[in-house]
């Protein structure tokens, strides 16, 4: 069988696997916080068809001959670019402009990651209120712990400042300070992290573990904005362009299978 049929035919599912991450980027346009994907490629094994060799009055020849078998997707890497700032009505809605993640707590006790900040005041079982995302999940604070209020606390006068530390306004309406803070974490590998759906990531391997912002001095801090969200970082001009070449390629890939099984067919038919 001619090498460039599974060659091409690698290089269509190649490009399939990029075309689906390019279709997600595009479903997540306007997902809060969420971030670029990109399809890597890697080569296959290379076949050697010819060692070097020497020339008929023997000279060294300065190459080989080698055959590539087609390529693979090495990865699909996320790109942690900055997402625009856009004002929202919410509250307590967050934006991070910088590497950190909010830290939530998931129903299974573990700690996730997420940059949508799209928060809200939940009541809970003891009658106090705590900030919590969309989903009901606890946000931390920044010695891992939910942030909560006691019952009857009037949230309307919370106050937050750039880094996430949380004020409440006494009866004289002067901001005093609740010793809570906003928990923010970065990671030394944040394209490891681990994506388990619904805008959240699990620490792995690959990430490290992660450094509270706070209690890591050499961290740079990020500025955590009440009132703002922040934009998915997906660019629909670049998405489209992306797409069309993934298409040209995928389209020559399925030529090139063509060409190869009229060049079979031909041999096929050869008479002596």
């Amino acid at each position: 069988m001619m090498r460039s049929l599974w060659t091409a035919a690698s290089g269509m599912k190649a490009q399939q696997t990029s075309m689906d991450t390019i279709a997600n980027n595009l479903a997540n346009i306007n997902t809060t916080g969420y971030k670029k994907e990109r399809t890597e490629f890697q080569s296959l094994l290379y076949q050697t068809i010819q060692e070097k060799t020497t020339d008929n009055e023997g000279n060294a020849k300065p190459i080989g001959a080698q055959v590539g078998l087609g390529v693979k997707v090495a990865a699909i890497s996320t790109e942690f670019e900055q997402g625009e700032m856009t004002a929202s009505s919410g509250d307590f809605d967050f934006a991070i402009n910088g590497d950190g993640f909010f830290m939530i707590q998931m129903p299974d006790g573990t700690t996730g990651y997420t940059r949508n900040g799209n928060f809200l005041m939940a009541i809970d079982s003891s009658g106090g209120v705590t900030l919590t995302t969309s989903d009901g999940y606890a946000v931390l604070d920044s010695e891992g712990e939910p942030i909560t209020f006691e019952a009857g606390t009037d949230t309307t006068k919370l106050s937050f400042d750039n880094y996430g530390n949380i004020y409440l306004k006494d009866d004289e309406n002067v901001a005093q300070s609740t010793g809570i803070r906003i928990g923010a974490a970065q990671f030394n590998n944040p394209s490891g992290l681990l994506k388990i759906g619904d805008s959240y990531y699990a620490e792995s391997a690959a990430s490290g573990e992660p450094r509270i912002e706070g209690q890591d001095a050499s961290l740079t801090e990020s500025v955590i904005k009440n009132g703002y969200l922040e934009a998915s970082s997906v660019q629909a001009v670049d998405e489209m362009v992306d797409m069309i070449v993934t298409q040209r390629a995928y389209e020559m890939n399925s030529k090139a299978i063509t060409a190869s099984d009229e060049m079979l067919q031909q041999a096929n038919n050869l008479r002596s």
